[in-house]
């Protein structure tokens, strides 16, 4: 759905709609733009400037020649869903994603939950990926089998899955072998962004550290593939004979 103009945008971005992409004139300098512009970047929606004549163009061919304002959206049909709603799934493995912001990771790690059978994925409402197109296509369905839910703060969000019975492990260098660790529990996984890794107050969140052995000269793993190997390894011990 294309929404435009800068209160309808604002109020899409403040009330936690999920976006696509948002497309701004070249040019626009004022507090609501900026916060729209912060939000984007924050979340890792595809922000584009260009001129007020394309900015038009976008829009008609839509079918429609509104005031525009500078600025136009395009929102993704995704609905978000609670924390309580993840823990009414039944399950025993929750991922939770800090700071993940490139959108083909997390459709990977989308697609990944949904195979393991985990009860869904909890990711920040700022600085962090959002639901958008890419995510949906990377995930190669699996979004329509995954609840997602987003929260304001991750540290509150583990101590109430701590206060359901999960165990939470952030999957980081420097913690014991993931694969000599008791997985068996109600378990959520805590992975961090490509660049920075689990935020050092989410780690100190959690009850403890589990680290992928790595025998290479590369000393760090695709946080999607990260993901694959610690939520499997979680089944293995879960099924194991």
């Amino acid at each position: 759905m294309i929404i435009f103009g800068k209160n309808s945008v604002l109020e899409a971005v403040r009330s936690g709609k999920t976006f696509n992409e948002i497309t701004i004139e070249k040019g626009l300098k004022d507090k609501a733009i900026q916060e729209i512009i912060n939000f984007a970047r924050e979340t890792g929606v595809k922000l584009d400037f260009v001129s007020k004549e394309l900015l038009q163009r976008k829009v008609r061919a839509q079918g429609q020649k509104p005031n525009l304002q500078g600025v136009v959206a395009e929102i993704v049909d995704f609905e978000y869903s609670s924390l309580e709603a993840l823990l009414e799934e039944g399950g025993n493995l929750i991922l939770i994603l800090d700071g993940v912001k490139d959108p083909h990771n997390l459709g990977a790690i989308v697609r990944t939950a949904e195979c393991a059978g985990a009860n869904g994925i909890i990711i920040p409402k700022r600085r962090s990926c959002q639901v958008n197109e890419t995510v949906v296509k990377t995930s190669a369905g699996a979004i329509s089998n995954v609840k997602i839910a987003r929260v304001g703060n991750l540290q509150n969000a583990i101590s109430k899955l701590k206060e359901n019975g999960f165990w939470a492990y952030a999957v980081e260098v420097g913690g014991e072998d993931i694969f000599s660790s008791n997985l068996s529990g109600k378990i959520a996984l805590v992975l961090g962004s490509e660049g920075e890794g689990v935020g050092r107050l989410v780690k100190e969140s959690c009850d403890g550290i589990v680290t992928i052995p790595m025998f290479g000269k590369i000393n760090s793993l695709n946080v999607s593939v990260a993901a694959a190997i610690s939520a499997f390894e979680v089944v293995r011990q879960r099924t194991k004979k």
